[in-house]
């Protein structure tokens, strides 16, 4: 940019810049924002004349940046991410004192995970700290944790990106069938266990898309009987039917420790995958962002364990 364009150029159509970048949606970012879609064509049609480019055109899913708008991006992003960090307020954040609400994204399976432990261990740290969770859309997740909007997002979330990331658990789908169901009492492993899999019905979560995928993958999806849109009705369904569910092992376990329950590990496609905690790099110096982060890994992580 030159000089001219500095005088006029206002530091919220960099933040929208970012926004829409970053989602590659003009209509995502607004809502990340908190601008009205109308608000933010404006301000995108603003820096379009600013800089003499069009910086995204259309696409059938959104928009797409063009090469002006990437050669951007990544000076843009350390521009806001230092003028977040200098503006921060350099105060100690003592958790026995704050009543802080941390917005984390979940889905309905990590909310069964980790909320009992981390809500036990936040009792124990710092009563008057809240916690409140908002399950987003995939493409949402990243433009929501730059603007705040959450501090944290949980999960197994391959799609993510442009995020700072550490490690929790490594987990795996398994199938989970009741207790004394007849295809538990045929000992089968390896291919033919995968092969046998035929043989069951099915009951899935609409939300869940790496399960949905496993099943089609194994040209299962004819052998749905039950989409749901919430995971946590599952057990009660499986326990009571011969309907079988793909799931994590680590959720499993814990239905099969109070009985009712069988599990069973057929050598899935994509079946092994990591769970991860996801903050945004504009708040990692922020001391209460630093805070949680460090109880969440102390408390999941397994290589703290």
């Amino acid at each position: 940019m030159n000089a001219m364009h500095i005088e006029k150029l206002d530091l919220n159509l960099l933040r929208l810049f970012d926004a829409v970048f970053r989602s590659r949606s003009v209509s995502r970012a607004a809502e990340a924002l908190g601008l009205t879609q109308p608000a933010a064509s404006h301000g995108l049609t603003r820096l379009r004349l600013l800089l003499g480019d069009a910086l995204f055109t259309r696409t059938p899913g959104g928009v797409a940046p063009t090469p002006r708008a990437e050669r951007l991006a990544v000076p843009v992003q350390a521009a806001l991410a230092m003028l977040q960090q200098a503006l921060a307020e350099p105060e100690r954040f003592d958790p026995a004192a704050s009543r802080k609400l941390f917005r984390i994204h979940m889905s309905d399976i990590g909310e069964g995970r980790f909320l009992p432990a981390l809500m036990v261990r936040l009792r124990e740290l710092s009563p008057g700290v809240r916690v409140e969770t908002m399950p987003l859309a995939t493409g949402d997740i990243a433009t929501a944790l730059d603007s705040g909007r959450v501090d944290f997002a949980f999960g197994f979330l391959p799609k993510v990106k442009d995020t700072q990331r550490a490690q929790l658990l490594k987990d795996r789908y398994i199938v989970l069938l009741r207790k004394g169901h007849p295809f538990v009492k045929r000992r089968r492993s390896g291919q033919a266990l995968l092969e046998a899999l035929q043989e069951l019905d099915y009951v899935a979560v609409r939300t869940h898309a790496e399960t949905l995928r496993i099943l089609q993958l194994l040209n299962l999806e004819d052998r749905l009987r039950l989409t749901t849109e919430h995971f946590m009705v599952l057990p009660a369904i499986v326990r009571a039917t011969d309907l079988a569910v793909v799931m994590p092992r680590n959720i499993a376990r814990g239905f099969a420790e109070e009985g009712g329950y069988a599990i069973v590990e057929p050598p899935f496609p994509l079946r092994d995958f990591t769970v991860s905690l996801h903050w945004s790099k504009r708040f990692e110096a922020d001391p209460a962002n630093r805070w949680l982060r460090q109880v969440i890994t102390a408390l999941f992580s397994e290589r703290a364990g």
